[in-house]
């Protein structure tokens, strides 16, 4: 069977020169890309969206709703259902995953799984990310529903939870098939519910790896994931129906974008298509923290408890997406109850905090103790006595009455 990985070991200098010149050009292609700035940028796909992942934000958008083929960004799906059962302990990554003849009959990319060949779903999920293995996405599927149908009746299913509304997909690969098909807007929903599995970092960043201890090598078909700085991934695609595609997300300064193209009419403008949408978010806009966890509100009494007082935290950060050089101010507006009596555990809600901006609420969020406060009992109030009597208060309390 021919395998990449052969050629090259058998002719390494044949193989080492065009790689290395690909490489060059790739970089001097990626590295001489302007920073766009806002209505300038100009793209060759017709159709293209840019998110920003923790607010959901849309940054960018052009012909975003327009169904279209998504080739092998299909597989960000299938990733995620496999990232879901590992993280949910359905799956581990040691699993053992058979190829099947099915898998093994698919085109285009591939790993060349063969049929009873076994692989763990470690190594299956690195053919996924980095090689865009149509037969390990295939074999993954069946791993987990039993059948490819099955597998894609779940992608269907997820995709109408997440609020796909414009996407059907046929199979667990993106092979060109009659009503397959998603868009911009749909694909980011997907990539961004994929970036809730950190762990899928460890494939999508990839650039080259091998199978088979060591006789398979894979290089990642996102070009990005190399040259593009702060890149995290995600994923390629590309058919002769799809044309050139890329759902491709990077972090820089505590901002994760996630930028989706379509139909880029080749490989090249598709990279320069993404980066120019990454480096028009990047450059226009930012994360502003207006809270962080466990930053304190302050103390608030407590009555019928051992303790006077009782500390007030944040209970989860708050972000704000900013686009540069507009006004930052965020007015905060604590929301606690007049009364707090104890017992109160560290870690319970005592209220809630609201954010506004320009007098309009951006947001709100729960509001912690940060202290365990005990309610005190007949010993308690004897001893505060005993201690007030000694210090002369109880005498004073006396007069006073």
């Amino acid at each position: 069977m021919f395998r990449i990985s052969d050629y090259m070991r058998k002719k390494p200098g044949i193989c080492a020169i065009p790689l290395i010149i690909f490489m060059f050009c790739t970089v001097f292609r990626i590295g001489i890309l302007p920073v766009y700035a806002a209505d300038e940028v100009d793209l060759k796909a017709p159709s293209a969206l840019l998110m920003e992942n923790s607010t959901g934000k849309i940054l960018y958008e052009k012909n975003s709703h327009e169904r279209r083929p998504l080739a092998s960004i299909t597989k960000v799906m299938t990733m995620l259902l496999v990232m879901e059962q590992i993280d949910s302990g359905a799956l581990s990554y040691d699993d053992i995953i058979t190829g099947s003849a099915h898998a093994k009959s698919m085109g285009g990319s591939t790993i060349f799984l063969d049929e009873g060949e076994q692989m763990t779903v470690r190594d299956i999920l690195k053919g996924i990310a980095v090689a865009s293995g149509n037969d390990a996405a295939v074999a993954a599927a069946e791993h987990i529903s039993g059948s490819e149908e099955a597998f894609v009746a779940r992608m269907n299913e997820r995709a109408a939870q997440l609020g796909m509304k414009d996407t059907h997909f046929v199979n667990s690969n993106g092979l060109d098939e009659d009503d397959h098909y998603s868009t911009a807007y749909d694909i980011a929903l997907m990539s961004r519910e994929l970036l809730k599995h950190p762990d899928i970092h460890n494939f999508t960043t990839i650039w080259m790896d091998s199978l088979r201890d060591g006789k398979f090598t894979l290089s990642n078909t996102n070009k990005l994931v190399r040259f593009y700085e702060g890149a995290t991934g995600l994923k390629t695609g590309s058919t002769s129906k799809a044309l050139f595609c890329v759902s491709a997300t990077a972090k820089r300064n505590n901002m994760h974008l996630i930028a989706v193209i379509m139909g880029s009419p080749t490989g090249q403008t598709r990279v320069s298509d993404a980066s120019a949408l990454l480096n028009y978010g990047f450059a226009n806009y930012g994360i502003s923290t207006v809270a962080s966890a466990g930053e304190s509100v302050g103390t608030y009494p407590v009555s019928k408890g051992i303790k006077e007082t009782a500390e007030v935290v944040v209970a989860s950060p708050f972000e704000r997406l900013i686009k540069k050089g507009e006004n930052t101010q965020v007015e905060k507006r604590l929301v606690i109850p007049d009364t707090l009596s104890a017992p109160i555990k560290k870690g319970d809600r005592a209220g809630k905090i609201e954010y506004y901006s320009n007098n309009a609420k951006i947001g709100e969020g729960d509001v912690i103790f940060n202290e365990d406060v005990e309610k005190y009992g007949f010993a308690d109030v004897f001893m505060k006595m005993v201690r007030l009597w000694a210090s002369g208060g109880a005498k004073r309390e006396i007069k006073a009455n």
